[in-house]
C-alpha cells in the first residue's frame, strides 16, 4: 500500500472508535490517528520495498 484516500481513513477511524467502545464525540481523535497509522504504514512499506519493483 503506497497511498491511501479519505475512504481508507475512514475505514480505519470507524474501527478504531468501534473497537473502543463508540465513545461519543471522539471521532476526530480517531480519524487522525487513523491517518497516522496509515502513513506510518505506508512510509514502512516503502522502506522494505525495492525502487526496481
Amino acid at each position: 500500500m503506497t497511498q491511501f484516500n479519505d475512504d481508507d481513513v475512514r475505514r480505519r477511524a470507524f474501527h478504531l472508535w468501534e473497537e473502543a467502545g463508540r465513545p461519543a464525540n471522539k471521532m476526530d481523535d480517531y480519524w487522525y490517528e487513523a491517518e497516522r497509522q496509515l502513513q506510518e504504514e505506508r512510509i514502512e512499506h516503502e522502506l522494505k520495498t525495492p525502487d526496481n519493483l
